[in-house]
């Protein structure tokens, strides 16, 4: 009877043992289930003894269903990368909550025919799918089905006004090179009455009015903030427009996306900026060849100060340019911060002498014109400094009247083509496009200037670097002041704070 009690024993303990050792494994398997593979399982794996869907290549995802909080398995197959992603997972969440909340706010409901932009996984699409809005697919420049198909969001393969809600998430209209089209898009295949809900990392005023004015279709109805689900986009700018009417985006030929004849007001947000820029030289120079042109390194740029990714085109106009090299390459290309925007460049210059060195450059309009008040012939003074032989540094342009000897220079005349500048701005560019501007017209800005406030096309320009022309002291000959301009630095100065006072951000240019 021991014997046999004692074989019982040992029995037991084996079978105790045994089960033990298969609870740890189960337990082992469930919590890398749980952390490792974001609640899925992956058939195949040497943990997965109980594969969903062993028979086929796709895989569900257990995700919170909306409003009922409890937990189900989803309808909606998944590609495998996708399925075994914890990153997946975890955006999946992420716009889970969003979504629900728009639909708290009445922007989205059950039965929105929806479109998601620029989503490489279909994250979103999946979202949506999990909370009851079925009809819903993404578009990316490589398919990814069932949740994403073959489109990208400056040129979608859909119908005018097909969907009823349109979201584009994770900053891509901020990475967008084609941010006009994009949004043209939207307001194509959006219904009207439907709405577009864009998250971009964007948060100052400049690019939010710029935004808003992109989508000129919409109406804007709110905005929040909310942290966000990676390093891409750690605080999210949420926007939500609604479509009005069934609208086509205005282009710049629309007269109601010009400024009107007559003064413009330049808005708030653009006034706002001012309060950044580097203060004026009040006290006129003694040696302004070196205090203007050491200026130029306390100037706060605007694209230094706001995001100007919201924008139609990018645009630099040089008055009076000289040559190529001048500005135009040692400073604009070299120093201005573009914020790898791309810009049209238009060199005005009336001086013949340049022409032909704008001739093979791409992305520079050259205008052999001279700007001023009105289309009309001119004659304008040429000088060359005396001794000077360097045309490029000795030659200058600009003075509308006859030519004057005295001075140390030496003139001659020419007669060229005068141009309406205010009205060619307001036909080249628009509201929606970012201008920069730099003037240098030996004089003339005190006609030029006026010009543009009168007609509301100063309103067109983002930012202006303007030489202003005086009377200053001679470099050549101390305590003389240049007989060539009659103008003081009292007038200069209150031209510039004339165009401050107005909105306008311009700086002092040397």
């Amino acid at each position: 009877m021991e014997l046999v009690a004692g074989k019982f024993g040992v029995f037991r303990n084996v079978v105790v043992r045994f089960l033990l050792f298969s609870l740890l494994i189960v337990i082992i398997r469930f919590a890398y289930v749980i952390t490792i593979r974001g609640e899925s399982c992956v058939a195949g794996d040497d943990f997965c003894f109980f594969s969903a869907t062993a028979s086929a290549g796709n895989h569900n995802l257990v995700t919170a269903a909306a409003g009922g909080g409890h937990t189900g398995r989803s309808s909606v197959t998944l590609n495998p990368t996708a399925a075994a992603s914890p990153e997946f997972h975890k955006r999946v969440m992420f716009y889970i909550t969003v979504f629900q909340d728009l639909i708290v706010d009445g922007f989205l409901n059950t039965q929105s025919k929806s479109l998601c932009l620029e989503t490489p996984a279909g994250e979103d699409v999946y979202a949506l799918r999990e909370i009851g809005v079925e009809d819903s697919v993404g578009i990316f420049k490589k398919a990814m089905k069932p949740l994403v198909v073959n489109g990208l969001g400056f040129r979608q393969p859909f119908e005018d006004n097909t969907f009823d809600f349109i979201f584009s998430g994770n900053g891509v209209l901020d990475r967008s090179d084609k941010t006009a089209s994009f949004a043209s898009e939207i307001g194509r295949t959006l219904k009207p009455e439907g709405y577009v809900v864009v998250h971009t990392g964007s948060i100052d005023t400049y690019s939010f009015n710029s935004f808003i004015r992109l989508f000129n279709c919409c109406k804007f109805i709110s905005s929040r903030e909310f942290d966000g689900f990676d390093s891409d986009l750690p605080r999210v700018h949420e926007i939500v427009m609604k479509k009005e009417i069934d609208m086509k985006i205005r282009s710049k030929t629309d007269p109601s996306s010009k400024s009107s004849v007559g003064s413009c007001s330049v808005p708030g947000y653009k006034q706002e900026l001012l309060k950044k820029a580097e203060p004026l030289i009040e006290s006129e120079p003694l040696k302004p060849w070196i205090t203007l042109k050491r200026n130029i390194e306390n100037v706060k740029y605007l694209s230094s100060m706001a995001d100007i990714g919201f924008k139609n085109r990018y645009v630099y106009v040089d008055v009076g340019a000289r040559s190529y090299g001048s500005s135009i390459v040692s400073w604009f290309k070299k120093q201005y911060p573009k914020q790898n925007k791309t810009f049209d460049i238009y060199a005005i210059e009336a001086d013949k002498h340049f022409h032909d060195q704008y001739k093979s450059k791409k992305g520079v309009t050259l205008l052999p014109y001279a700007a001023w008040v009105r289309n009309e012939s001119l004659v304008f003074e040429i000088n060359q400094t005396p001794g000077d032989e360097n045309v490029e540094t000795g030659r200058g342009m600009g003075r509308i009247q006859a030519a004057k000897t005295g001075g140390g220079i030496v003139g001659s005349t020419d007669v060229i083509q005068g141009f309406d500048f205010a009205d060619w701005l307001k036909n080249t560019v628009t509201e929606n496009d970012f201008v920069v501007m730099k003037m240098d017209v030996e004089g003339t800005e005190f006609d030029l200037i006026p010009r543009l406030i009168e007609t509301g096309a100063i309103c067109l320009i983002d930012e202006v670097f303007l030489e202003c022309h005086y009377n200053r002291w001679q470099k050549c000959c101390p305590g003389v002041r240049s007989p060539k301009y009659q103008k003081s630095y009292g007038q200069c100065l209150d031209l510039f704070k004339s165009l401050r006072q107005r909105g306008v951000l311009v700086h002092q240019w040397w």
